[in-house]
């Protein structure tokens, strides 16, 4: 749910957010809440840091199978994500970015996958080892089937980048807080 808090300082409910409307990506989930995702993500934007003690009485605080992983975040500290920042202290050990011909010829990040046995393969062959991504030589590309494929650090942008499945959330709550103010207005999620 989006939540604005009023003048006397109460959040009340701006905007629920139906679960069919943003998936059940959970890769996404874990980048922003640190919740569902096998990514091993280790630093969340927003990682689960409960029931704010103030929300707004339609949101089920209480943990229980149906209600849990509950987190939050206001539009000031949303509006201040940097969308590159690592989520990790380095390359993920078991995907790659794969990046092929953009419309302008140079290379783009086409998507971060696990690494595909032919690409391992075809870096055993270019390096003379069995080297996983993160242990390949600096700088070191590996090209197969078309593409490119380089070791990758993960950051919020590959899984949830903010024009991407959630951006008519971030959209809902900027709205909001160009009247009331950034830091009052939030999103409190929870899972179940």
């Amino acid at each position: 749910m989006i939540e604005i808090r009023e003048r006397d300082g109460r959040w009340d409910v701006a905007l629920g957010l139906p679960d069919s409307a943003l998936g059940r990506d959970r890769h996404v989930w874990e980048c922003l809440f640190g919740f569902g995702g096998a990514l091993g993500v280790d630093r969340a934007l927003f990682d689960q840091r409960g029931c704010p003690e103030d929300v707004s009485e339609p949101v089920p605080s209480t943990c229980e199978e149906l209600h849990h992983g509950h987190s939050y975040a206001t539009w000031a500290e949303i509006a201040a994500v940097d969308w590159d920042v690592p989520l990790g202290d380095g390359p993920d050990g078991n995907r790659v970015g794969e990046w092929r011909p953009g419309p302008d010829g140079a290379l783009v990040l086409h998507q971060v996958p696990w690494t595909p046995i032919e690409v391992l393969d075809a870096a055993e062959e270019l390096f003379g080892e069995d080297l996983m991504p993160p242990e390949w030589p600096p700088g070191a590309d590996v090209p197969w089937n078309g593409a490119l494929y380089r070791p990758v650090t993960l950051t919020p942008r590959m899984f949830a980048p903010p024009d991407g499945d959630w951006g008519p959330v971030w959209a809902a709550m900027r709205e909001p807080a160009a009247v009331h103010g950034d830091a009052n207005v939030r999103l409190v999620v929870w899972f179940g």
